[in-house]
């Protein structure tokens, strides 16, 4: 696919207006978007997204329309797996609820600076080296291996490389100051933790970028397409986030179904290499005849191992008790972090009592799981007594505490 200059500059005009739209119009004035203003945006920028792979299949042909939808939904599922993370990360932050948009959209930024320098240097790699399929093959099926341990959750801590270098480079301030990047404290200049957390996302979804990349180059080769599909992707992150949160949990067979599309294109990958062989020690240096994966039933395969996975993850009781039991722990930790907004902690308190009668709803053995988590018992006790401490409860469901929701068969 020829793409001339005049084409790539006036989508990277196009991608830098919605950006500083999204930044002029919704950022930079602080707020709690609302789940109406996050659905129709989301569906803006999909629609958005969508209309310019339209524009591709008439321009350019069937084939390449293809390409770039196959990326686009490769992309956006596994964007939404680093939703996990970004939600992980702002946690141990402890960013304000309203704050929480403008480090998406800065972390989103900077990621995007990051993919797409990886996105260039993985074209000229493949444009040159033609063994490169192989490694990306490699790189793919060793990262679906890695998608479903279990210990793999550890890894997802704020407290990554990048963060580690900006605290040993720059003074940095434990406290917010509304949401500067930088302040003053005790006469000289620190970082805020705004900046760190943005730096945070953005570095760590840069590392997403080496599993990400990869995978859609193993769709198309085409290097407009692989940064026009990851673009895309990434600008609808931030209100995706905020319309998907409450369901982030629930999706708890995403990762099966991620490792199963990255092993797949992995596979797909290492069959084109081996078509295009010219490694000496295989085959002699000559082709090896194999059936290749054409992008039509690539797509096809993705979309049904996304709907497949979807569609059992919300009708699981494990993941409606996972993410119940998740989004309790979030808002009881927020309930007792927040001091400085009376309302909004009494609506964060309310997300809670709702959270904990949906736990009190579950069969007993999911109960009996919950229960056997002290921490999480102990956390909604001191949410409760710190509510107790400031009014009583109206009545007896206005409670949370875990010696109640042991009591109740459901």
């Amino acid at each position: 696919m020829q793409v001339a200059t005049w084409v790539w500059i006036l989508t990277i005009l196009l991608l830098t207006g919605l950006l500083t739209f999204d930044f002029v119009f919704h950022v930079r004035k602080a707020h709690i978007p609302s789940l109406h203003e996050a659905a129709w945006w989301s569906a803006a920028y999909i629609g958005i997204a969508l209309a310019f792979g339209v524009g591709i299949l008439v321009l350019s042909g069937t084939e390449s329309g293809a390409e770039y939808l196959a990326g686009y939904v490769t992309e956006k599922a596994l964007s939404v797996d680093n939703l996990f993370v970004f939600l992980i990360i702002m946690t141990s932050f402890k960013v304000p609820r309203a704050d929480q948009q403008k480090v998406l959209l800065f972390g989103i930024a900077f990621s995007l600076l990051g993919r797409t320098s990886l996105i260039f240097l993985g074209a000229g790699l493949i444009h040159t080296f033609t063994w490169t399929f192989y490694v990306f093959g490699l790189v793919l099926i060793a990262s679906a291996g890695s998608l479903v341990k279990p210990e793999g959750e550890a890894n997802r801590s704020a407290d990554n490389l990048v963060t580690r270098v900006a605290r040993a480079l720059f003074r940095t301030s434990d406290t917010y100051d509304d949401d500067k990047l930088f302040t003053v404290q005790g006469g000289q200049r620190v970082m805020t933790p705004m900046l760190l957390v943005m730096i945070a996302i953005g570095g760590t979804d840069a590392l997403f970028a080496l599993d990400s990349i990869p995978a859609i180059f193993g769709l198309t080769q085409s290097t407009f397409i692989v940064f026009t599909a990851t673009a895309f992707s990434l600008l609808g992150l931030r209100q995706l986030f905020f319309l998907i949160d409450g369901l982030l949990d629930r999706l708890i067979y995403l990762r099966y179904g991620l490792s199963a599309i990255l092993g797949f294109i992995g596979i797909k990958l290492v069959l084109h290499a081996l078509h295009e062989n010219n490694v000496p020690f295989i085959n002699n240096g000559r082709r090896v005849p194999v059936v290749e994966i054409s992008t039509g039933p690539s797509l096809s395969v993705i979309v049904s191992i996304l709907l497949i996975t979807i569609v059992a993850s919300l009708r699981s009781p494990a993941g409606r008790a996972q993410n119940a039991v998740t989004a309790a722990r979030r808002h009881a930790t927020e309930y007792l972090e927040v001091h400085n907004d009376s309302d909004y902690r009494e609506e964060v308190f309310s997300r809670l009592v709702r959270e904990i009668a949906i736990v009190r709803s579950l069969p007993l053995k999911y109960r009996r799981r919950i229960r056997a988590e002290e921490d999480v018992m102990n956390l909604l006790q001191r949410a409760q007594e710190a509510h107790d401490q400031v009014a009583e409860p109206k009545d007896d469901h206005a409670r949370v505490a875990p010696g109640e929701a042991q009591s109740r068969p459901g």
